[in-house]
């Protein structure tokens, strides 16, 4: 097909494309290693002069699949899988920068993925300053100095649901020759794809909505292509010097728009070694064949609930960037006009103490650390996800210490609704 295809075509056939007599449908390669006839083969598969199969902690047919399927997703280049969404955050970020380095990083950000970076990443020499994505540019631009290597954000923030202005931080980060790099986990591609808009690498945690039944923990880099390392390269000489580890080459002249993800793959993975479960991988292809149907149908119920949650006096605000009259409702029809995602964020006027009551009172919906799956869930970040924060980090992170995080499932919304209206009055 010389058109593009269109996201549903991708969910169902992206990634694997059998030749004749092979399985229709993806299978697992469930091995560690792979067989060749020839040492000398063998030796430019490790050198990266030729392209193949020789260890799964590299690379991996399932993988590469399913890892092919979202890339075409995103209208990237090149896509990798890890192990954990986690993972590819920090590839994302280790894959550019290292000690010394600097990055710039909305402080509307999932609890874990603040904690790595502002305590771990700390660890590693990488400091990282946290900003108010609301700002103007102008009061965005004291944020950045000459060590400044990426920024980072997530399109919408879990759990705030602030939405990125993602047109405004691409300006910003290339004005300062650096890359954006954007979590677009809660809205997937089916509702934004965010190098249309100016980003430049896009992760993922695909134990979210891609995999969707809350089966397996996974990851995914994916680069645009866009970004011109060679134009940048005194900043980033890990892709534009020789490495020394694989006889000198240089990645960005060698691979081309592939570097980046080559350079993930053939360093990081091989030293740290966060690769996905080919049997995972599998999974998560599952999910992936109907990403395309869930995804209205999570956000369809979600503004419902949204909608009744706000008609209620008990409850002290709502959340939902879907909902007429939110923050980011505008910002929200920019860039997913289409819908946001399935995730409310509400509290109650008995504010703290009441979420923990609420929440015991619940039937349908199960109070687990998950979020974005098929089946309704709730959390409370103070007391879970960000319980790690202080009140001020908390606020600081756009989490009201109040917050609860009501994941709506696929489920009947009316049944939703029952279920919350109860737990609500009892």
């Amino acid at each position: 097909m010389d058109k593009k295809r269109s996201a549903e075509t991708i969910c169902i056939q992206g990634g694997w494309e059998p030749k004749n007599g092979e399985p229709r449908v993806l299978p697992i390669y469930q091995s560690t290693t792979f067989k060749y006839e020839s040492s000398e083969q063998m030796g430019r598969l490790f050198d990266l002069e030729e392209n193949g199969y020789f260890y799964t902690r590299l690379a991996n047919p399932t993988n590469d699949a399913v890892a092919a399927k979202i890339c075409e997703l995103e209208g990237g280049v090149a896509a990798m899988l890890t192990s954990s969404g986690q993972a590819a955050n920090l590839y994302a970020v280790l894959n550019i920068c290292s000690q010394g380095d600097h990055i710039v990083c909305s402080s509307a950000i999932y609890g874990g993925t603040f904690n790595l970076f502002t305590v771990t990443l700390k660890r590693f020499g990488i400091e990282v300053t946290l900003v108010d994505q609301d700002a103007s540019a102008e009061e965005l631009e004291k944020a950045f100095c000459e060590r400044t290597k990426a920024v980072f954000a997530e399109t919408i923030a879990n759990p705030a649901l602030a939405v990125l202005d993602i047109e405004k931080f691409a300006a910003l980060a290339h004005s300062h020759g650096v890359p954006l790099i954007v979590d677009n986990t809660f809205a997937t591609p089916i509702n934004c794809r965010p190098f249309q808009w100016g980003a430049d690498i896009v992760t993922h945690s695909t134990t979210k909505y891609m995999d969707g039944h809350a089966l397996t923990v996974g990851g995914c880099i994916v680069d645009s292509g866009n970004f011109d390392w060679e134009a940048h390269k005194d900043k980033y000489p890990g892709l534009t010097t020789p490495d020394a580890s694989y006889h000198g080459i240089v990645y960005t002249q060698k691979f081309g728009k592939a570097a980046y993800i080559t350079k993930a793959t053939a360093q990081l993975m091989r030293d740290m070694g966060s690769i996905q479960a080919p049997q995972n991988a599998f999974l998560l292809n599952i999910g992936l064949e109907t990403l395309h149907l869930r995804v209205p149908r999570h956000c369809e119920n979600a503004l419902k609930v949204a909608e009744y949650l706000k008609s209620r006096d008990d409850v002290a605000w709502v959340r939902y960037p879907g909902l007429q009259g939110d923050q980011y409702y505008e910002l929200a029809r920019k860039y997913m006009p289409k819908g946001t995602c399935g995730v409310i964020s509400f509290g109650l006027k008995g504010g703290r103490a009441a979420a923990g009551e609420f929440m015991d009172k619940l039937k349908l919906a199960a109070i687990v650390t998950h979020v974005a799956d098929a089946r309704t869930s709730v959390l409370h970040p103070a007391s879970h996800t960000h319980r790690q924060l202080s009140d001020e980090q908390l606020v600081e992170a756009g989490v009201d210490p109040s917050l609860i995080r009501l994941s709506v499932g696929i489920e009947n919304a009316d049944d939703i609704i029952e279920d919350l209206r109860q737990a609500l009055e009892n």
